[in-house]
């Protein structure tokens, strides 16, 4: 995961509310412990008709969509089971941020550890960005702030570990292994009393 100090997009709208893990990414394809190419199946069952072919009015669908990286979503995004998937799957479709007023905490934990950053706003707030999804947005992670190019600024709460983490692009794992020689100094002179 690459390390980012802030994201910059237009965003894609889902006003739905209550859009669950299963709705992001379907358990049929959860057989995968491989992070790419799940991009293909998020939201599948809306993005895809029966007969295989895109469904034209699933904004992702649109054109004009994308590349955008923002996500502006209705209340309690990411509810549902717990699985790790649904960042995969949002991370590989292209997607670095999620707006809505409620997500989920399993989604939201699960998204900071795979450097997607959720965003919590105000209900009206994340209403009157719906409106405007043309409007390049910048999610900042340093200063935990949504700006949009009316020089409005929405702070949003981020805590200073899952900051730093993306910051610098790691998980909990690689933000260990990077303070490995710190951690085999201390054990050694623990040990040596």
């Amino acid at each position: 995961m690459a390390g980012f100090n802030e994201v910059r997009s237009q965003s894609v709208v889902l006003a739905q509310t209550n859009i669950d893990t299963d709705q992001i990414i379907p358990a049929r394809f959860l057989s995968t412990t491989e992070r790419a190419g799940l991009g293909k199946n998020a939201f599948n069952d809306w993005r895809w008709q029966a007969d295989g072919s895109p469904n034209p009015a699933f904004p992702f669908n649109q054109p004009g969509n994308a590349g955008r990286q923002i996500l502006l979503a209705g209340r309690n995004f990411g509810c549902g089971s717990s699985r790790e998937h649904a960042p995969w799957a949002l991370t590989d479709l292209g997607l670095r941020a999620i707006v809505s007023s409620e997500i989920a905490d399993i989604f939201r934990n699960n998204s900071l550890k795979n450097g997607l950053v959720p965003v919590v706003l105000p209900e009206a707030t994340v209403q009157a960005l719906m409106q405007r999804p043309d409007d390049e947005l910048v999610v900042d992670v340093a200063a935990k702030e949504l700006r949009t190019p009316n020089g409005s600024a929405f702070s949003f709460p981020l805590d200073a570990f899952a900051q730093t983490c993306l910051l610098q692009g790691v998980d909990e794992l690689g933000y260990l292994l990077a303070r490995h020689t710190d951690i085999e100094r201390y054990e050694a002179t623990r040990h040596a009393r």
